[in-house]
């Protein structure tokens, strides 16, 4: 049997078949797709953009089944911190009182606060507790709104009495005086960010003063700056819309080649958000790079076929052959490309992030749809237009960049020096990449500037006190009132002297603190009693005196449950970085292995707070970027050896991966720029991404020595074909993601563009550059021994 004929390959004389069959129907089909694309267009008006902070939990992580279980008693990650400083002398005047107060009160009155978790120097909550000469324990709050104008001895008194507390003095009132804080949790079934920043932001401009300033920070206000950008993030994208547009009209000056492009982006956007509202999702304000990049892609292919399509008008006069022949050349290789993409953006899910299990679901889709709006419908759309008048292709200055490379390599020994110098990147990428940090790398939020009013204000706040960011660490007993239990208060305050060994804490609360505090009162706060008694019912009648010492319901619930069964420990911290929380939860995991079973019926369990919160997304983003990258090569490099039945060709783009994928992490390194929750979907996808370059050039180099029998030949022709439209969609993408660097005041979607400009340059590197250079040196046979059936089919 010739090895040429139909009837040897009939699976791809099956798919030729299919594919003239479409072609002979291309009317019906592209109506089939427009009115698909009017019911995806129908949905939009119902997609909601905001951020939902439950999203961001991986809520199978220990810690966040922790944090979901206290954060109604002892407070969650959703905290909001006002600092009122004073510039000149110190908080204890009754101007700075008053105003403590009024920003206390506004804080109290935000929608979805829980009013038992506020606290402040001037709450109710925080009172002087003393013994009577009667033997009576008894307590007032330090600060009485109603009293009147305090005069200069009661407030050296009130100095005097808060310096005397420890959970105030530090925890509430910094060491100089010169600063207070509010501090407040909002339920997290309840948040409305914009209209909580709205309001903070409101009182900021009501009580500013001269003399004063007010600092606010949390998690809460973090989400409302990222709203307040949204006008912005629309103008980028129109002016990203704009370059992109200009840089069609420059390079192809054709009225195809500008409009079928931009065509085939709307139409994909449209069933891409289309998807996103059948899915019933929303849109996240800090995720829309990922969308922009699905775009960007549909684009990108786009350029590709009209690029290919121009280039065979000019071998037939038949402009429906010429739509057909791009069709066959591309939509293999291409749709290959885009299942790369997808399988990318769809692996993100392995993660128990629920922010990056819908991306992955509705962005694997939305890629996916690719296929049909612009691998299949541009080539049909191509074939009912009228053939275009012009079909010279003009030079222009992107042209030369494809020109270029084909000189770089242009024999086997220029291929070996490049195959050499890409080996020595390899390695110095690896050293870099061992830089890489999981988690932050420095103080602040990355998703703002380190100038920006909030990490201004975390600095202040973690500048005056202790620490902002809080640890919990809970601790549960087996029985009711466990926590009363003598040598359970010993333990608890064994662990807090060894968590406070590391220099980063700047302090702790807890109740083996109030137990000693209280115990010190009633023995005419004599210092020798600052201890735990040996007996439970003593302790559990010094809690109960306390208790009732405050006219206040709920006096004990920021530290122990109401069953006395459950405690929390809070220790605080100046900074969520990634090694800030490593040796957090390090040092707690040492003390808890080496006195697991020491006490009978209690277990400690991590962890809760913004430290513990932040530990667990950390962790879950370490374990994404884990599976995720080892998989997506391996699936790709599958993929591509069956596709061209192959070893060599997996091989090939295995190594292009790996090329563009470690110098990515090794420019992460030294940036700065950690593994977290943000930057895992934006490595993901960009090696889908940057893969399709390497498959077409590949695809092409094939085609071209089928049809030239000259390896050396087939190379440039390659590179100064398909290399262009790979260099001028490259540089496509680049100049409308540079439009975030330039105008973005979100510090995360400035990197997370740099982090694409960089993987979009590292992979056409590769494309332009190594696959050719691989070919030439290895001459893998899947291309020098290719051929061509009657169908026009290339097989190895």
């Amino acid at each position: 049997m010739d090895k040429k004929s139909a009837e040897a390959h009939k699976a791809t004389h099956l798919l030729h078949s299919l594919d003239e069959a479409v072609f002979r129907h291309p009317k019906k089909i592209l109506s089939i797709i427009a009115l698909i694309t009017l019911f995806f267009a129908y949905q939009i008006p119902s997609v909601k953009m905001y951020s939902d902070f439950a999203d961001l939990l991986p809520q199978e992580h220990t810690y966040i089944e922790l944090h979901n279980e206290i954060k109604e008693s002892f407070g969650g990650a959703n905290v909001i911190i006002v600092g009122v400083e004073v510039e000149d002398g110190d908080i204890f005047t009754n101007e700075a009182l008053e105003k403590i107060h009024r920003i206390t009160m506004a804080v109290d009155s935000l929608p979805g606060i829980n009013h038992n978790l506020v606290a402040s120097v001037t709450h109710r909550n925080s009172r002087k507790v003393w013994m009577t000469p009667e033997g009576n324990v008894n307590s007032k709050s330090y600060y009485d709104p109603q009293g009147g104008e305090i005069n200069p001895e009661a407030l050296a008194q009130l100095r005097s009495d808060i310096v005397a507390n420890p959970r105030v003095y530090g925890p509430l009132v910094s060491p100089d005086m010169k600063m207070a804080l509010v501090k407040a949790q909002l339920n997290e079934g309840q948040l409305d960010y914009v209209k909580t920043f709205n309001e903070i932001q409101q009182m900021r401009i009501d009580e500013g003063a001269e003399g004063f300033k007010i600092h606010v920070t949390g998690q809460p206000m973090l989400v409302g700056w990222a709203y307040q950008y949204l006008d912005q993030i629309i103008e980028i994208f129109l002016f990203t819309a704009l370059i992109m547009l200009s840089l069609l009209i420059f390079y192809f000056r054709k009225a195809y080649g500008v409009l079928i492009p931009l065509a085939a982006v709307v139409v994909s956007s449209i069933w891409g958000i289309g998807i996103i509202s059948l899915f019933g999702y929303n849109l996240d304000p800090l995720g829309l790079v990922i969308p922009f990049l699905i775009s960007a892609r549909a684009m990108s292919h786009g350029i590709q076929i009209v690029e290919r399509y121009y280039q065979e008008l000019n071998k037939h006069a038949d402009h429906q052959l010429s739509a057909r022949l791009t069709f066959e050349s591309l939509f293999r290789p291409g749709s290959l490309g885009v299942v790369s993409d997808a399988i990318g953006l769809l692996l993100i899910a392995i993660g128990s992030i629920p922010l990056n299990t819908k991306l992955a679901h509705y962005a694997s889709l939305w890629a996916l749809c690719i296929i049909i709006t612009v691998l299949l419908a541009v080539p049909l759309l191509l074939s009912i237009l009228p053939k275009p008048k012009n079909t010279e292709i003009k030079h222009n200055i992107f042209r030369n960049v494809g020109f270029a490379c084909a000189e770089i390599i242009s024999d086997q020994r220029a291929a070996k020096n490049a195959l050499i110098l890409a080996a020595v990147m390899l390695c110095g990428g690896w050293y870099f990449s061992s830089k890489v940090v999981i988690g932050e790398s420095e103080p602040g939020s990355p998703i703002l500037y380190q100038d920006h009013d909030y990490n201004i204000s975390s600095k202040s706040v973690n500048d005056s006190f202790p620490g902002s960011e809080e640890l919990y660490i809970v601790a549960e007993t087996n029985e009711k009132g466990g926590i009363k239990r003598p040598e359970v208060l010993a333990a608890l305050s064994d662990l807090q002297k060894h968590m406070l060994l590391d220099p980063e804490v700047g302090g702790s609360k807890g109740i083996p603190d109030l137990v000693k505090q209280v115990n010190r009162l009633l023995h005419n706060d004599d210092p020798r009693w600052t201890q735990i008694p040996n007996d439970q019912m003593y302790v559990g009648g010094l809690m109960f005196t306390y208790m009732m010492s405050s006219p206040i319901p709920g006096a004990l619930n920021e530290f122990v449950d109401t069953d006395e069964r459950i405690a929390n420990l809070v220790f605080y911290y100046k900074d969520h970085q990634g090694e800030t929380i490593r040796r957090a939860i390090h040092q707690a995991k040492e003390w808890i292995t080496a006195n697991e079973g020491k006490v009978e019926g209690l277990e400690i369990r991590l962890a809760g707070g913004t430290i513990g919160v932040t530990a667990a997304m950390n962790e879950a983003a370490y374990e994404t970027n884990l599976w995720v990258l080892p998989l997506v090569f391996i699936l790709i490099f599958l993929m591509v050896m069956f596709f061209y039945q192959s070893l060599a060709a997996g091989t090939m783009m295995f190594m292009a991966m790996l090329f563009a994928t470690t110098l990515t992490y090794a420019y992460m390194g030294v940036t700065h720029m950690g593994i977290n929750i943000n930057t895992v979907p934006i490595i993901a996808v960009g090696v889908g991404v940057g893969i399709d370059y390497s498959i077409y050039m590949m695809d092409r180099i094939r085609a071209e020595m089928v049809a030239l029998q000259d390896l050396n030949a087939a190379v440039r022709k390659a590179i100064s074909t398909t290399g262009l439209a790979i260099s001028f969609t490259a540089i496509t993408l680049i100049a409308g993601i540079v439009m975030w660097v330039i105008l973005s005041d979100l510090r995360f979607q400035s990197d997370a563009a740099l982090l694409l400009t960089v993987m979009v340059i590292l992979n056409g590197a590769a494309a332009m550059l190594l696959v050719p250079s691989w070919v030439l040196v290895f001459k893998p046979k899947f291309i020098c021994e290719a051929y061509q059936d009657e169908d026009g089919v290339i097989h190895a």
